[in-house]
């Protein structure tokens, strides 16, 4: 028995599952879960020894791969002077204006401990600034574990969410409704039929949590001009695309400026850490300076800032590091497309800049429903034959894989050759 099976085997009578976040587990591709000691650059590390080319990078805030010298040395700088204060600190005040500078729609931010706080405190924020109790989320978008956002499809564009969890209420599913991605049709369908009674519209401006998923040509547009016509707030959870699809996250890229917008991961340089913030008449109704509240001790954790002020400031610095980017995942599909080609499949490859997933599926994928005609069993088989020669991927057919600078050409070509390989295993 390896060590990660020993470990498994305790955690399992100690943890529920026996992770602490459940596509740990390995459920949706078999096997053993890795536990991993290590990781530096483009390399993960496990308790038995073996190194694996790694194309998760802490789902997605290791941009410039693991333990970074300069967000070390941040680390190893703060550590001495405590580790929380539960007080105001200069980094925060540095980070918020870093945060300003980089994000085009961002003219206040407050910190918070992470991606589904920040998403749950931007929902709140939305609901007290404008009056309105309903929202709009999209299927296959995932904003954290928060009761508005587990809410299952129902049987149509117009048809209330029920909840996709024990525990989340019924009421709370009244308020969340429920909208194909890339469907301005039926996100038009819901504000007609809920006049006057929807606060705001959330959602991932390239989702990574049904795999990776583009906005259509006009999607993001459309929903902006919906937002302006009928006075309901856009909300980009950029948790995952903030900082990575450029400096100022999706937003930049497509030159769409949403009302609020919400962060993670990055800004913390991979430590925990969450953050949301937008237009300044908006963000000064939260507490103290308004009505609604919302709170946190280790809000602004001075070790968590300094990790994350160290990791902006060499994004916002050295712009090269998304040209680079760029040129890693062109290259990485290009590869795997080849691959494709080359053994008669017709499998779909998602991809913009450091993000990509390939489906094992036939159907140009655009939403929740077309995501789901994958052959999961396929994709586990394909994840074990990649672990075998060395990549790790995410652990789950429905995820976004997120790519770092410390990948060179070299290690590239070794990813698609292993995936070659690997294709020629299972099919």
């Amino acid at each position: 028995m390896t060590t990660s099976e020993q470990l498994f085997e305790k955690a399992k009578t100690l943890i529920p599952g026996g992770v602490n976040s459940p596509v740990r587990a390995f459920r949706a591709v078999g096997g053993t879960p890795l536990f991993i000691k290590s990781a530096k650059g483009p390399y993960i590390y496990d308790e038995d020894g073996n190194r694996y080319i790694e194309l998760i990078n802490s789902w997605g805030p290791m941009i410039l791969g693991h333990a970074f010298e300069p967000v070390e040395e941040a680390v190893r700088e703060a550590i001495q002077h405590s580790f929380s204060f539960g007080a105001p600190t200069r980094k925060e005040v540095e980070m918020a204006e870093l945060i300003v500078e980089m994000v085009p729609s961002v003219e206040k931010v407050r910190m918070v401990n992470s991606g589904t706080e920040a998403t749950m405190a931007a929902i709140r924020v939305a609901r007290g600034f404008t009056g309105r109790d309903k929202i709009i989320k999209f299927e296959g978008c995932y904003h954290g574990h928060g009761d508005s956002f587990l809410i299952a499809a129902g049987s149509g564009a117009m048809t209330m969410g029920s909840p996709d969890s024990p525990g989340v209420t019924r009421a709370t599913a009244h308020d969340t409704l429920l909208a194909p991605y890339n469907n301005l049709a039926a996100v038009e369908q819901l504000i007609e039929a809920n006049p006057n009674q929807i606060a705001a519209i959330i959602l991932e401006p390239v989702v990574g949590n049904m795999g990776c998923v583009l906005p259509q040509p006009g999607f993001l547009e459309g929903l902006r001009d919906l937002c302006d016509r009928h006075d309901i707030l856009l909300i980009f959870d950029e948790v995952m695309t903030g900082f990575r699809l450029a400096k100022g996250g999706a937003q930049e890229h497509f030159t769409i400026r949403p009302d609020l917008t919400t962060m993670g991961k990055i800004i913390g340089g991979g430590m925990p850490v969450g953050a949301y913030g937008g237009r300044a008449d908006i963000m000064n109704i939260v507490s103290p300076a308004g009505p609604v509240y919302q709170a946190g001790t280790l809000s602004g954790n001075p070790i968590a800032m300094s990790a994350g002020l160290a990791m902006l400031r060499y994004l916002n610095e050295h712009p090269e590091v998304y040209t680079r980017l760029d040129a890693i995942g062109d290259r990485l599909t290009a590869g795997f497309r080849s691959s494709l080609e080359k053994l008669g499949l017709n499998f779909t490859i998602n991809h913009i800049s450091s993000m990509f997933t390939l489906f094992m599926t036939d159907r140009v994928v655009t939403d929740y429903s077309t995501a789901k005609s994958c052959d999961t069993a396929l994709f586990g088989r394909y994840f074990q034959a990649m672990l075998k020669r060395g990549v790790y991927l995410a652990p789950a057919q429905f995820e976004s894989l997120f790519l770092s600078t410390a990948l060179t050409d070299e290690l590239v070509d070794e990813v698609i050759r292993a995936n070659e390989e690997a294709l020629r295993e299972i099919v």
